[in-house]
């Protein structure tokens, strides 16, 4: 998600439709999607085209899959019927039962208590709720009719399980939120039981009402709401907040201008709701409920220190105490409330009460470089401490702000040191490589795309631009890491390069004349029969690292289509140089650490050509080298075509081999026609 890059697609044929939310079958690591009601398809993420995977039709309308972590898919049909995945592949033509006749499912949801799969559903008829609890191993089910309330219904359900007792809750037209409990251990054989429901929370605050749309339980005491919130007179506006349910208060809310789909979901403490036309993903983290907290009036908080919302691209210092006070609990040593009298002291007089890691950050805002560091050192050192990654984050967006605000201050070491030493991604330090970039850094770029997983198309070509416009005399002045091209590129004696073990697989150089350019600039590394790396070992080092990073063409290919001519052309020479270099070798494979292998060298050859061939075909310096280029690949086309055709002989004599006694000592000449 925070890539923007799309990591599989699948279609259904026009005029077919998905039905139902597709999910994950965890034991086989399968997706399971329901097409036209009746109609699975499970497939895995190697499979491309919907119409070739796994398909079956059953005998009855599916309303929804519910997948468990430990207890495989569960199918609720819309009769009311229910069965695991795994008994409905053996029969899936077998008769499903219809339970709630005229009734219409609104809500569903699926458990594991116990080791046993739990199933419960509400429905509606005629205006009346009805709640179905299915205890599948015990094939026991029970039915309850939700007390009824006078001129409001049900908007939306959510429930959790816990010491055998369900909680079920319940968003209201009437703004306000109720709950119903459920025992999960039922003995009685009565038909229909009639559940009373006591009053949670009423979403209104300071003559605001919020009109939900959505719900889900973060914890016992509280609970995040979307929807509107309108004042008297006011227009409204959609929003998402967070209730205490214990002291019945809004603890905090975030607008949403661009509008939702009024749907949200809650994963490992991260909100997901669509914002406009975007997926936005929220981090939060709900503090132990408090009365003072509940109020706003924790004595070393300037905002609630209950839940909030980070937004790691857009945390900006005024933001930092917000963010971290729900997201670090940790006990730093510094000091709140004492009138500071010299930038020093603002740290190193602190003493006894504790601050949040916001706090501390924003303490040390305008503490001199030694003073910063050294803090932000020890505050990485606490490796024990809870959100240790966001922390780290923090740290660096602390450094790049410094940075922002004085631009003679860079602490190159200090970048470097962090993210050779910890497991970062760009989403949680975006701001690092544009720094870097301006700086021109580009030992700290090297490392970043070698260790970020993550980096966007956009910074990628910005790096590769880079690379290739620093001159070679600079590059020789810094630091690169050179082990993915010291096996190859010999950066010793008179710049020439120690020619290894050559198989040209089926190429030859007389009959194709010679591949290789005879002009040979300053910035040439020759071997021994010509050949030449036509840039320098540093640069090369660098490229190979844009070679290593992921991407996706579709994002990509319009950036690299702004790339300068000229450094396009010397691109495509170091590509065509480590093809031939590939070629050598019988695996194919270039030796060292980090070396480009064959496949991504061949995707940037043909991302740059379908960038650029315009401009190729017109560049007089760029015709040799697709000449050459040309050659070599029909060359290897031949070569691999001779082998295509003996290929059948090689198969006869392997399967002879394989006849005759391995103990028995021989010596054959064998002559191929």
């Amino acid at each position: 998600v925070s890539d923007q890059k799309p990591l599989g697609c699948w279609s259904v044929k026009h005029g077919q439709i998905i039905t139902c939310p597709v999910v994950c079958n965890f034991e086989t690591h399968e997706y399971i999607a329901v097409q036209d009601d009746k109609v699975l398809r499970i497939w895995k993420n190697k499979d491309i085209n919907l119409d070739k995977v796994f398909k079956a039709t059953l005998s009855a309308d599916v309303y929804r899959i519910h997948s468990l972590s430990n207890g495989g898919p569960v199918v609720l049909f819309k009769g009311g019927g229910i069965r695991t995945l795994d008994v409905l592949l053996e029969a899936p033509q077998q008769e499903i039962e219809n339970i709630i006749s005229d009734e219409v499912i609104k809500w569903s949801e699926a458990f594991t208590e116990g080791q046993q799969p739990v199933l419960i559903f509400a429905t509606e008829k005629d205006g009346d709720f009805f709640v179905y609890v299915q205890k599948l191993k015990m094939n026991s089910l029970h039915k309850y009719k939700l007390e009824q309330q006078e001129l409001s219904k049900p908007l939306s359900f959510t429930a959790y399980i816990k010491n055998q007792m369900i909680t079920l809750l319940c968003l209201y037209s009437n703004d306000a939120v109720y709950k119903v409990l459920i025992p999960l251990q039922q003995n009685t054989e009565e038909e229909e039981q009639i559940l009373s429901k006591s009053l949670l929370l009423n979403l209104s605050v300071s003559g605001s009402v919020l009109k939900g749309t959505s719900f889900v339980v973060l914890d016992k005491d509280h609970i995040a709401v979307l929807g509107s919130l309108a004042a008297s007179g006011e227009e409204s506006k959609e929003c998402l907040t967070i209730w205490n349910t214990k002291f019945q208060t809004l603890q905090i809310s975030k607008e949403l201008p661009l509008g939702t789909s009024g749907q949200l979901w809650c994963y490992e403490e991260k909100f997901f709701f669509t914002h406009g036309k975007v997926l936005t993903v929220i981090m939060y983290k709900c503090e132990t409920s408090s009365l003072a907290a509940a109020v706003g009036k924790l004595k070393d908080s300037q905002t609630p220190d209950v839940s909030s919302f980070v937004n790691w691209n857009t945390l900006g210092d005024e933001e930092l105490v917000v963010s971290f006070q729900s997201q670090q609990s940790v006990a730093l040593k510094s000091e709140s409330k004492m009138t500071l009298r010299s930038k020093r002291n603002a740290v190193a007089k602190v003493q006894p009460d504790t601050v949040s890691v916001g706090q501390l950050l924003l303490n040390l805002k305008d503490a001199p470089t030694t003073v910063f560091e050294d803090e932000l050192r020890q505050l990485m050192s606490k490796a024990q401490m809870p959100d240790f990654q966001a922390t780290i984050g923090c740290v660096i967006t602390a450094l790049i702000n410094r940075c922002k605000t004085n631009p003679k201050y860079y602490p190159r070491s200090f970048l470097l040191q962090i993210v050779q030493t910890r497991d970062l991604s760009y989403s949680l330090c975006p701001d690092l490589m544009a720094v870097a970039l301006e700086k021109k850094d580009v030992h700290l770029l090297q490392i970043c795309l070698q260790r970020f997983p993550d980096i966007p198309e956009e910074i990628t070509y910005a790096c590769l631009k880079v690379f290739l416009s620093i001159s070679e005399a600079y590059l020789q002045r810094v630091d690169v890491n050179l082990e993915s091209v010291i096996c190859y590129i010999d950066i010793e004696f008179n710049n020439k390069e120690v020619k290894t073990e050559i198989v040209e697989n089926g190429f030859n150089a007389e009959r194709e004349q010679d591949i290789w350019d005879t002009k040979v600039t300053k910035e040439t590394h020759l071997t021994a029969d010509g050949e030449f790396c036509p840039v320098g070992p540093q640069k090369a080092a660098l490229l190979n690292a844009v070679l290593h990073s992921a991407y996706s063409e579709t994002f990509l290919l319009p950036h690299l289509k702004n790339l300068p001519a000229q450094q396009a052309v010397l691109f495509l020479r170091y590509l065509y140089y480590l093809y031939v270099k590939c070629s050598e070798k019988i695996n194919t494979t270039l030796p060292g650490i980090r070396s480009p292998t064959i496949n991504q060298i061949m995707d940037w050859m043909c991302l740059l050509l379908d960038a650029h061939f315009t401009v190729m075909v017109m560049l007089p310096e760029a015709k040799q080298l697709l000449s050459n280029l040309h050659k070599f690949v029909r060359a290897q086309v031949r070569f691999y075509s001779e082998l295509n055709k003996i290929e059948g002989s090689l198969r006869e004599l392997q399967r002879l081999n394989h006849q005759k006694d391995p103990h028995t000592y021989s010596i054959e000449v064998l002559e191929l026609i």
